[in-house]
This record gives C-alpha cells, structure tokens and sequence, in this order.
C-alpha cells in the first residue's frame, strides 16, 4: 500500500508542471491532488520569498486567486462524483493556502523563516520522500491509502491545533484537544490525520 501510495503521489508531483493545473486534477487520485498541489505550493511560495521578498509574496496571491478562479469555473462543468469530490477538497485547501498568503502579504513577510509561514503545514519533497512540516517538527508522509474524502474548512483555530498537536507528535506524545460538543475537535484531529496520510 504504501509503496503503491508513493508512486502515485510522485507521479502526480512531477506531472503538476507539465499540464494545466485543471487537467492535472482529473487524472490523478485525489489525496495525491491534494498532496501534490500542497507541495508545489510551498515549493512556490519559498521561491517568491526568497526571490522577491515581500513583493513576491504579493505576485504569488494574485496567482492563487487566478488558480482559485479557473478552479471554481472547472468544478461547475460536467465531471464525474469522484473529480467533483476531489475539485471540492483541493478547492477548500485553496482557500486557506490563499488565506495563509493573505496574511504574509499583510505582515509583509520576507524571511522564509518568519513564524507566519512556518507555523503552517508544510510539504516537501526531499530525499526522494515526502515529509509534513511546521514549526519545529519534520514528520515523514504516512503514504497510507485514504481514498477520495472530503476535508474542513481550515481556521486559525484549525491551525493553531494543528501546530500544537504536530510539537506534541514531535515529542511522542498525544493531544487531547479540549472545548464543547460539537465544535470540530474529533473532526479536526481527523484532518490532521489525512493531512498527514496516517
């Protein structure tokens, strides 16, 4: 299975530059949509700050609202249950990616190791594996096979757990995520663990 996973995922890495990004999301599986978008993502985003500090970072969320557009466009259009399923998940981790490059716009972020940016979840691919970073915290992809799902919308509450549950992860340790019924806790741990295909 994960071997399986592994291919497909850098199958889907390496094809991203190659195509549209809206025939790119119809030919593959769609967790590997999701994490192969994820890391071009990071990808670009370290790119632009590095080249272009704060400017860059600017060019980049006019791209993402473009990128968003033509995907909001695409997923009206005749597709199957599961492209459709998959454009929906990718759409709802676009809208935070562009809301997370909103705020370093805003900060005016030119340091890729400004708090604003790696306090987010992170993907990478390097040495020839994919790993999930944030803040402090490198943890390797679990390639386990979760099939087509839908995701949360992602606060940043949503984040803020996520970043606190990844140092707890760090440390082998666990996270009890404490509030009222039905405000998302389960659910949200749950994310984490697609996020991370585990």
């Amino acid at each position: 299975m994960t071997s399986s996973v592994r291919h497909v995922l850098l199958l889907s890495i390496e094809n991203y530059t190659e195509v549209p990004r809206t025939e790119w999301v119809k030919n593959h599986p769609g967790m590997c949509v999701l994490n192969g978008s994820q890391v071009h993502w990071t990808t670009h985003v370290e790119d632009h700050i590095r080249e272009e500090g704060a400017l860059g970072v600017k060019k980049y969320f006019q791209f993402l609202e473009n990128q968003l557009t033509e995907s909001v466009v695409l997923v009206r259009q005749k597709l199957t249950k599961q492209q459709k399923m998959t454009l929906n998940a990718l759409i709802v981790i676009d809208v935070h990616a562009k809301d997370v490059l909103g705020k370093l716009v805003q900060m005016e972020v030119d340091d890729v190791g400004a708090f604003e940016w790696i306090s987010q979840l992170r993907y990478y691919w390097e040495n020839d594996d994919c790993y999930v970073k944030c803040v402090q915290t490198n943890f390797p992809y679990g390639y386990e096979y979760l099939g087509n799902s839908m995701r949360l919308v992602i606060t940043p509450l949503t984040d803020k757990c996520y970043m606190t549950l990844m140092g707890a992860l760090s440390l082998d340790l666990g996270g009890a995520p404490a509030g009222p019924a039905g405000t998302g806790k389960t659910e949200s741990t749950k994310d984490l663990a697609k996020a991370l295909a585990k």
